[in-house]
């Protein structure tokens, strides 16, 4: 039977360690990073349930009962039971409660140790201390869960100093409606909110505030476990209410419809791969090119599903609205679709920036990345292109990372950012050697409308050469593909479930 917790007197347990090592302990149970973090996530939420319930001022009863208190009062196979009972229930409840616990399963299948993780739990006041200080606790869980490789989680968490960096490059407003197709665990969402919290203006309106958590920040995820843990890093930063009746996350292929709500700002890390899952636009019957998605509102039909994505955020664009798009740099140059798609963006949106990222950023080692900021004015009237400037900042040369060994923090962000100058004009930014300008004649008359664009004329000089071959990195990025396909496709066979027929129906129509 577990014991209530007593006060953290210990000032000195670190609850990151402490649930760390524990999660270390259960692989041996075969029990995945991945799953333990969903076990921590059902866990943590039924515990602050506990003590919002239990607080004494203005008391909360999310879930309708003291499900924790039913937790330490059992033991053994009894908790084992309940455990998998509470897990259940509430995933049949709408709203945040139900996406969270949505297909909810017990992992932890040894007693003693689903016991001493209660006690884990248990051990840390979670309302305490604010909302800032959960969050971090957990985000550093999901930074530590997006480490561990075997299981290809990285792709769900965009490195956080990544994230701040493009946060702070943007600047979002108490009136942006700000959104995420391909939100992962929620960072570009959380930061957003953050960095709002922290520059919070006078004179705010009561709208303005309420509207902080019930519309201004909104997401969408493929995945239901990425969904899962996203919900509940908004519950723990106080985006969203715990008993909220929507939880600002829909769950779903974010490519396969046209938007029905419109963003002054998208901020979105698409996850890398190449494929796109089948999908038919219901205006249209059709299905393109095996893997591709139709979307009367794309400008081009491709399989390629960073250029899908791209396409899908100037949708959800509203005039004059911004974003801040990761990409591999395949979409910098791929011909076909990719060059028809470059050469609209450069007429349609201002595209101003390009953050180019060192390699090693993502989990996926080799992954070449960048940042691509523009903005989605009205047309102009002589037809001109919206584009006049593309600048273009240099974090990848042997100047800034050479075979980086080291996560980015920070500090490695300052230069990008401060000559980004956030809130002042393009026009005082200034060239260097790692920053430069290219006029958008230059940019449409390159070859394909090409935009791997080099900085240092000294590196563009440079004959190319082979990149060396790493078979093991290239077996593991397969894999990621491979199951990354295979999430879409349960996703498509989740979706399809409601409409299918049983076997005994097919029989008797065949006999008919």
């Amino acid at each position: 039977m577990n014991q209530p917790a007593s006060s953290p007197a210990a000032q000195d347990w670190d609850p990151v360690k402490a649930l760390w090592s524990f999660c270390n302990l259960l692989r041996e149970d075969g029990v995945s990073a991945t799953e333990y973090v969903e076990q921590l996530t059902f866990l943590l939420f039924i515990r602050l349930a506990h003590e919002q319930r239990r607080r004494p001022l203005n008391p909360l009863d999310v879930i309708g009962f003291d499900a924790w208190e039913e937790l330490r009062d059992a033991s053994g196979q009894d908790q084992q039971w309940r455990y998998g009972q509470i897990l259940d229930s509430l995933g049949h409840r709408p709203g945040t409660v139900g996406l969270i616990f949505r297909k909810a399963q017990n992992r932890v299948q040894d007693p003693a140790k689903l016991s001493r993780l209660i006690d884990l739990v248990d051990r840390h006041h979670w309302s305490g201390g604010g909302s800032t200080d959960r969050g971090a606790v957990f985000e550093a869980l999901l930074a530590r869960m997006a480490s561990d490789r075997k299981t290809g989680a990285g792709q769900y968490f965009t490195p956080r100093p990544l994230v701040e960096a493009i946060v702070r490059c943007v600047q979002p407003t108490v009136d942006d409606t700000i959104m995420d197709p391909a939100c992962g665990t929620g960072g570009f969402l959380i930061k957003s909110f953050d960095y709002l919290v922290e520059h919070f203006p006078r004179g705010v309106t009561p709208e303005q505030r309420a509207r902080l958590t019930e519309g201004a920040f909104s997401g969408n995820e493929l995945v239901d476990g990425a969904a899962r843990l996203a919900t509940m890093n908004l519950v723990l930063h106080g985006v969203v209410r715990a008993d909220g009746t929507d939880s600002r996350i829909n769950v779903g292929d974010a490519l396969a419809r046209t938007p029905t709500q419109r963003a002054s700002l998208v901020l979105t890390a698409p996850p890398f791969g190449r494929r796109s899952v089948i999908t038919v636009d219901a205006a249209d019957s059709r299905s393109v090119g095996g893997f591709a998605h139709y979307r009367p509102d794309f400008w081009a039909t491709t399989g390629n599903r960073q250029l899908n994505f791209l396409q899908h955020v100037y949708t959800l664009l509203e005039t004059n609205g911004r974003a801040a798009v990761v990409i591999p740099d395949n979409v910098l140059f791929e011909g076909g679709a990719g060059e028809t798609i470059r050469r609209r963006l450069l007429a349609s949106c201002d595209l101003h920036t390009l953050l180019r990222l060192p390699t090693g950023v993502f989990y996926a080692g080799g992954v070449k990345a960048n940042v691509l900021f523009f903005e989605k004015p009205a047309p102009l009237p002589d037809g001109s292109p919206s584009t006049k400037q593309l600048w273009v900042y240099d974090m990848r040369s042997s100047r800034h990372s050479s075979a980086r060994t080291m996560p980015l923090v920070d500090a490695d962000f300052a230069g990008f950012v401060a000559a980004y100058r956030p809130g002042r004009s393009r026009d005082e930014r200034v060239e260097s050697s790692t920053f430069r300008s290219f006029g958008v004649t230059e940019l449409l008359s390159r070859d394909g409308g090409n935009l791997d664009l080099v900085v240092s004329p000294q590196d563009e000089a440079l004959p190319a050469t082979e990149p060396e071959v790493d078979l093991y990195r290239m077996a593991e990025e397969i894999t990621e593909e491979l199951r990354s396909a295979l999430a879409e496709f349960n996703a498509i066979a989740d979706e399809l479930r409601p409409f299918g027929m049983r076997g005994d129906h097919l029989d008797r129509g065949s006999a008919e």
